[in-house]
């Protein structure tokens, strides 16, 4: 039998099956158009190498479930404000571009199709988009830090641990660990920054040094007094050379600064003098700006902060109390919080009791409720139970900068749930009359500093508990209004029911005549440490969306033909291939998590649709330190997308790999 690059005719005839299919998918695209609230609703269309990607001008008005029960819709979730609808590889290509003829609209690129999407976000949308993709590149070391810090706290309590050499020397070493983490936290924030905004990330590190050089006086001692301040006057303006310890706003004003300055040097400067002029430039400039502009400013919004914040739970009561710790933890976004040490040593001086502690401590615990309600309005979703309880548990020792940035502001409504159980906690501070006797530790330890004073623990405990409380239900409520409009909410798609495409069956149909081409062993497409599609780091892969199969983490810029096979689709951007085995399975190979975003650069092809290629032949390159570099991760994934009839995978174990080893086999 003949091999196929299309649809199989079956021995009909093939116009009327071409119109046959045609109807198929103009059918689907009605239903797809109503279902995304009409015509007007969708301002534009792309697709990548298995999903269907619409912008919409109002994601409420989109029937997510229903469009799950469209003919040949595999899953459906909204992800960076697209509603994504997964069909398949070279099924959604036809659906797509019937799709676009119907309604009359141009199908686009990914690059405009994010365009559009971000220009449908209002100021502050984009705004909060920006500033979680800047603390989600930062997560896991700012994860480290909370854990450290916390375990840290903990072992300082302990007197076994101040009566043991070892012990001590182990926790002092956590100690710097963690302290060293958030010290460099404006780093981090300033190259994460700048990459967001298309800088080189490089020029990000070089500006966060600057900040936090050690010629320049410390920000908390500086803030206390403690240390000698050397004032600059550069034409006529007083400069104060202080670091920027804890200046996370600074961090990302600086960041976006430095990234649009690197770009237009980059631009501008001719190419014979690029390398040395450009960076010598940006680094120049932004150092002026920062010390001249954006650092004054970040300081002097902070300190009116905290004099108005301060001065609300000194004048007005219950409410100054509920509104301090009710808005408490968005200062800690813009990094801010680190002056109100100072304030509290203050308070201690002139009073002998803390009242910001138990404030910070209850608006802190409220954010942790407010992780786990949004846990529990998503216990399917595997990776919302990986960032949710270790943040929570960061957030028992005081520290929430995982849980704000990595669940809280990011999804939107747990944060309002969170401010408002922590507007609850301070309340119920205020009428106990809490206060602390000294500060620097909070929530779990911070029971230690409690003023014992008309059964101060105790009231520490309820006040604790009603806030964790109060945050859970109001995140777990709130929730229910923005599931649609949640931007990186997915619809749990391993609920999904797995429905055939249209090549899927005439494949199946195919391979009933080809069974005796099985078993069929499938090689390793590149070298590098093969892993379970469990653990690839893309939900539609992870839970077999498109079928079951295998990965490979790969340690050189090359993939291979796993098998003899017909190349069936090549993807515009070059990151995924779709091949046709001689048994009839029918295998996607996709390089990469979100390489499509990158348009094909750092790619190269060597084959072509239509080809038929031998096991181990070179399909295409790619430059694995430049996509790295970019922020994506180069897994790259097999998936047995169409198999043959009757037939099932054996898998061998993870285990490092060369070109052509036995990965899998496919046997009836």
């Amino acid at each position: 039998m003949g091999r196929h690059t299309g649809f199989k005719t079956a021995g009909i005839d093939h116009g009327v099956e071409i119109a046959g299919k045609r109807q198929r998918y103009e059918n689907i695209s009605s239903e797809l158009v109503r279902l995304s609230g009409g015509r007007n609703n969708i301002l534009g269309i792309a697709h990548c190498a298995t999903r269907l990607r619409l912008v919409l001008e109002d994601n409420d008005k989109a029937d997510i479930k229903a469009i799950e029960d469209v003919d040949l819709v595999k899953g459906v979730f909204v992800a960076g404000d697209q509603l994504q609808i997964i069909f398949g590889a070279g099924l959604v290509n036809d659906v797509c571009q019937v799709l676009a003829e119907s309604i009359h609209m141009d199908s686009m690129s990914l690059g405009d199709l994010k365009t559009k999407a971000n220009k449908r976000m209002n100021p502050l949308q984009r705004a909060v988009k920006a500033l979680s993709d800047v603390f989600i590149e930062i997560m896991p070391g700012i994860l480290a830090a909370a854990l450290l810090t916390g375990l840290s706290s903990v072992l300082g309590n302990l007197q076994i641990v101040e009566d043991n050499a070892t012990l001590y020397g182990i926790a002092r070493l956590i100690n710097i660990s963690s302290g060293a983490i958030f010290g460099f936290l404006p780093l981090c924030v300033a190259y994460s920054t700048v990459k967001r905004f298309g800088g080189r990330p490089i020029m990000g590190i070089v500006i966060g040094c600057i900040m936090l050089t050690n010629s320049l006086a410390d920000a908390s001692a500086a803030a206390q007094g403690t240390v000698e301040v050397t004032t600059l006057h550069i034409f006529g303006l007083p400069v104060d050379l202080i670091g920027f310890q804890g200046g996370i706003i600074v961090a990302l004003l600086i960041g976006i600064v430095t990234a649009k300055l690197d770009i237009f040097f980059e631009k501008k400067v001719p190419e014979v003098i690029r390398l040395l002029v450009s960076p010598l430039l940006t680094t120049l400039v932004s150092s002026f700006l920062l010390f001249m502009i954006i650092g004054p400013v970040g300081r002097g919004l902070a300190n009116g902060i905290t004099s108005v914040l301060v001065w609300m739970t000194q004048n007005l009561g219950v409410i100054g109390y509920a509104a301090f710790s009710g808005v408490q933890q968005l200062i800690v976004i813009t990094g801010l919080h680190h002056v109100f040490g100072a304030i509290e040593s203050q308070l201690l001086v002139d009073t002998g009791r803390n009242f910001l502690n138990p404030l910070m401590s209850v608006a802190i615990i409220a954010q942790g409720g407010a992780v786990l309600g949004y846990l529990a309005r998503n216990l399917k979703d595997a990776k919302a139970k990986e960032l949710c309880i270790p943040s929570f548990i960061s957030v028992l020792f005081g520290i929430t900068e995982p849980a704000l940035f990595g669940v809280n502001l990011r999804y939107r409504y747990p944060l309002i749930g969170g401010c408002i159980g922590g507007a609850i906690g301070g309340a119920v501070v205020y009428f106990t009359d809490l206060a602390a006797l000294g500060f620097g530790t909070t929530v779990v330890p911070g029971i230690a500093l409690a003023d014992p004073a008309h059964n101060g623990y105790i009231n520490y405990i309820i006040a604790h508990v009603i806030a964790l409380a109060a945050g859970f239900l109001f995140a777990f409520l709130i929730g229910i209004g923005f599931d649609k409009k949640s931007a990186v909410q997915a619809v749990p798609v391993s609920t999904v029911e797995q429905k055939e495409t249209v090549k899927t069956v005439e494949a199946r149909e195919e391979a009933q005549e080809e069974t005796a081409a099985l078993p069929e062993e499938i090689g390793a497409f590149t070298k590098g440490d093969l892993i379970g599609i469990e653990e690839v780091n893309d939900q539609t892969f992870a839970r077999k969306v498109l079928g079951d199969g295998i990965a490979i983490v790969p340690k050189e810029g090359a993939i291979y033909a796993p098998a003899d096979a017909d190349v069936e689709i090549v993807m515009d951007t070059k990151h995924a291939l779709g091949l046709r085995t001689k048994a009839g399975n029918g295998i996607l190979i996709h390089v990469g998590i979100d390489t499509v975003n990158l348009g094909g650069r750092y790619f190269t092809l060597h084959t072509g649709q239509g080809r038929s290629v031998k096991k181990g032949e070179l399909l295409l390159e790619f430059d694995q330190e430049k996509i790295k570099a970019e922020g994506y991760d180069t897994t790259t994934s097999l998936i047995i997308t169409e198999p043959a009839a009757d037939s099932r995978l054996e898998k061998e174990a993870d285990k490092p790999v060369q070109v052509g080893d036995r990965i899998l086999e496919i046997v009836k």
